[in-house]
């Protein structure tokens, strides 16, 4: 028999099987042919430090929120207290200049209140000098009195006049002094909002101390890969460790254009697996793509239009846990569309 005519009978039998596979696909229920996966969470690194421990390996159990990894933070407790000095500083220069206010603010009025007093004491005096003056001036003018008892009341007066001076000056000194309060109280609250930053500093610094501990997720996971070691520098955004929830997994497939109205997300389905033929799991359509993908580069006829598929995942109600990624199984559509409860 010639090459060509082998090849004849090899295509016919390739035909004939692919045909009575489409026969029976479209006798039997419809199903889907996919992988089981699981949502693989890789936990990186927000700072720079050298790794000192990962305490779980590949395929160890992680608790919730369990330590995956722990960097050297020393720089970071060293910046953390230098920080609590400043501000332990600032508390009490804070506290000194409050003292300090009072005190002032307390003597500072005793003071005014001392010239008020001497200023009407001296304004007083130069108003009785000034009538004593007037007197003797008539005295003197009808000869009662002496010239040299006139020139004695005169200087008294003007005496007494000095000393009102005086005393308005002390009094408007004193209370010039009071812009030295204003500017202590000033003094004060750039001490309080140097505060506050030197806070809102050391909460951003334990904030960054904290990302010096690397955490898996808020849920049980187990580890998948390792990508860093002991004695290791972590950068911002390297990969520590990728963890898998157990009980999150589902079985990905691609469902055929023509096929793809009646795929719903919500729709129940059951899946046997190939490592458990026989056994079907409950299952329940969550994701269907809103766009296609397609195996063939161009698109010009119809039979290239109806390679498009739309991939979708099934996720996988029961039994979760022993599932295996990777595992290979058929996604079933039930009679009523709904599936097993």
């Amino acid at each position: 028999m010639s090459r060509r005519g082998v090849l004849v009978i090899v295509a016919l039998a390739v035909a004939a099987t692919a045909a009575l596979w489409f026969v029976n696909r479209r006798s039997g229920p419809r199903y889907y042919t996919g992988f089981v996966e699981g949502e693989e969470r890789v936990l990186r690194s927000e700072v720079t430090g050298r790794v000192l421990e990962v305490p779980y390996l590949e395929g160890a159990a992680v608790p919730s929120n369990g330590v995956v990894a722990h960097l050297d933070e020393q720089d970071i407790q060293a910046r953390i207290g230098s920080k609590e000095h400043e501000l332990d500083v600032l508390d009490a220069d804070i506290r000194t200049q409050e003292e300090r206010i009072n005190l002032v603010q307390a003597t500072w009025q005793r003071d005014v209140s001392a010239h008020r007093a001497e200023l009407d004491q001296a304004e007083a005096g130069s108003r009785l000098a000034e009538r004593t003056y007037t007197r003797e001036e008539a005295l003197v003018k009808t000869g009662i009195s002496p010239a040299q008892t006139l020139d004695d009341r005169r200087a008294a007066r003007d005496q007494a006049r000095s000393g009102v001076e005086r005393a308005h000056e002390m009094l408007a000194r004193t209370e010039a002094e009071e812009r030295m309060i204003t500017l202590a109280k000033q003094e004060l609250a750039s001490l309080h909002a140097k505060r506050e930053l030197t806070v809102a500093q050391l909460e951003e610094l334990r904030v960054t101390q904290g990302k010096y501990t690397i955490r898996a997720p808020a849920v049980p996971t187990v580890v998948q890969t390792q990508f860093i070691w002991p004695g290791e520098l972590a950068q911002p955004g390297a990969a520590i460790v990728s963890v898998l929830d157990p009980a999150d997994k589902y079985v990905q497939v691609y469902v055929p254009v023509p096929e793809v109205g009646g795929f719903r997300v919500g729709q129940r389905v059951e899946i046997e697996l190939d490592s458990e033929p026989g056994r079907r799991l409950p299952g329940e359509v969550e994701f269907v793509a809103d766009k296609a993908t397609f195996t063939p580069e161009k698109i010009e006829t119809r039979s290239d239009r109806l390679g498009q598929v739309y991939r979708a995942k099934v996720r996988v109600l029961r039994d979760v846990e022993r599932l295996q990624p990777g595992t290979e199984g058929n996604v079933y559509l039930t009679n009523d569309g709904t599936g097993p409860g």
